[in-house]
């Protein structure tokens, strides 16, 4: 299961999904000496409780932030970022992806 939020930006869906168990989790980084909560407010408005849905949303927005082991690898799979795009924080995968309109 996935948390997330979608947000509207100037002219772009932004949505904001992380893993369930994830969510008002903090996570440090001694490394890159950073710290970051996973908050309520930011990735939990709704559950999302299977894949199918998962990608539904992802496909939706035009902006993507996601955090999390599960998550992370399901946009990998579906095609929304590569493993280039993957950063780790305290051991947790994170990405982030924008969606470019042509007109």
């Amino acid at each position: 299961m996935f948390w997330g939020k979608f947000f509207v930006v100037t002219d772009d869906l932004l949505l904001a999904m992380c893993d369930d168990d994830l969510l008002d989790k903090r996570i440090k980084d001694k490394k890159l000496g950073i710290e970051l909560t996973v908050s309520k407010y930011f990735y939990g408005e709704k559950l999302i409780d299977n894949e199918k849905d998962a990608v539904k949303y992802l496909n939706t927005c035009s902006i993507g932030n996601i955090i999390g082991t599960r998550i992370v690898a399901l946009a990998k799979k579906s095609g929304f970022i590569t493993k280039e795009n993957v950063i780790s924080i305290g051991g947790v995968p994170h990405a982030q992806f924008v969606k470019l309109k042509y007109q």
